[in-house]
């Protein structure tokens, strides 16, 4: 393996971990076994999972075999990365749904004939004594070294158990699939650390730590996460991924092009042209240039032909579907319900720009769901989905 192989492999890389171990991994000659754990807690996978992705593809595809886990057992557990509090539990039947999901939605990213695909509930469905001996391999004073931890301890907060297993957890991944790398994001470095001491203590070669950057949301200010509601889903419709990043904040435009598409962002180009063909770019990726095309005439006709403003008031869609529209206007817009009936069978309501009718009473959610709702000229709102629908 080349220095320059070595170099790509490592752009945009936070740390690696060991200082040079990466470079003598590649050293020996052989394909190195690289490793992602990604619990499925939500069933989609967005543009901030495919940051990291991206780099497992870029091994992918330089000969290394690349392991992919689906922590099926360890989103039983909750992974405490970056948490304040304790995640909340998810059903065994909600886990396996989302594990089926995000399966199908990486292979959008990675090759699936060269993909080891691999759920850990293969070894951590294990018998008392084998927990007792990897319980063994960690102390308290070194769990509570991480920072989330930490600060948790120090404010008193509840910090369960179940959740102090789980770095040993993740780093039991890698004694059993033996992986000469493991990925993650920079709030995964302390359990990529811990993974080294525990393959150790099994007699393990010890692997490098990976860590990328976290990519932030479309806000700008938190990182992408759909509880956050600032995602772009991989297998979100064209017009939806369009019109999301073209709310991108000028300021991490750059860090969208760097981690994204591999660079080429030029500050002397305005923009809007920046986000348009970054726009392009994802919707392409995922769903061909014809329908990056599409997406872009769509969103012309909707805030350019029609003049929506920059930035539109969201809201989040009742817990209801279908849903009844006279009732949703009455609620967010300040008239009555006798009045939105009025404006819908006027033509005075608009959806993504398609006037609607007064036959438009009780619509179905997913209508709904990442849309702009339009009252008369001047009053706009972008509805989240409830969950009902894909939003």
């Amino acid at each position: 393996m080349t220095d320059s192989s070595a170099r790509f492999l490592l752009r945009n890389v936070v740390d690696a971990l060991p200082e040079g171990g990466l470079e003598r991994k590649l050293g020996e000659g052989r394909p190195l076994r690289v490793k992602l754990g990604i619990d499925p807690t939500a069933p989609d996978i967005h543009l901030g999972h495919v940051v990291v992705l991206q780099k497992l593809r870029e091994f992918q595809d330089a000969g290394h075999e690349v392991v992919l886990i689906v922590g099926d057992y360890t989103a039983r557990v909750g992974d405490p990365s970056g948490r304040s509090s304790e995640r909340p539990v998810l059903s065994p039947e909600a886990i396996d749904r989302n594990a089926e999901t995000f399966r199908e939605q990486a292979f959008t990213v990675l090759e699936p004939d060269r993909t080891e695909l691999r759920f850990n509930g293969e070894w951590l469905d294990m018998s008392a004594e084998d927990l007792f001996r990897l319980a063994r391999t960690s102390t308290v004073a070194q769990i509570l070294e991480r920072d989330d931890f930490a600060k948790r301890y120090a404010a008193n907060a509840p910090i369960s158990i179940l959740e102090l297993l789980y770095p040993l957890l993740q780093g039991y991944d890698s004694v059993a699939v033996r992986a000469d790398v493991e990925l993650g994001g920079t709030d995964q470095k302390f359990n990529l650390l811990l993974g080294r001491d525990i393959q150790a203590s099994y007699g393990v070669p010890q692997q490098v730590a990976v860590t990328m950057p976290i990519l932030p949301g479309i806000d700008g200010v938190k990182r992408m996460s759909k509880s956050e509601g600032n995602y772009v889903g991989v297998t979100e419709a064209p017009d939806e991924q369009f019109g999301k990043l073209m709310r991108v904040p000028d300021d991490v435009m750059p860090v969208y092009y760097d981690l994204l598409l591999g660079g080429g962002f030029r500050p002397e180009r305005p923009a809007v042209e920046s986000k348009r063909a970054l726009a392009r770019a994802i919707v392409g990726r995922f769903h061909g240039d014809g329908a990056a095309e599409e997406a872009e005439a769509h969103f012309n006709r909707l805030h350019v032909e029609r003049a929506l403003p920059d930035e539109i008031e969201e809201a989040e869609l009742p817990a209801a579907d279908p849903i009844h529209l006279p009732a949703l206007l009455r609620d967010h817009f300040g008239i009555s319900t006798s009045e939105a009936r009025r404006l819908l069978a006027g033509g005075g309501v608009r959806l993504d720009g398609e006037q609607l009718s007064g036959g438009d009473l009780d619509v179905p959610a997913e209508r709904l769901a990442g849309r702009v709702l339009q009252v008369g000229k001047r009053r706009h709102k972008r509805f989240r989905g409830n969950g009902a629908g894909p939003g």
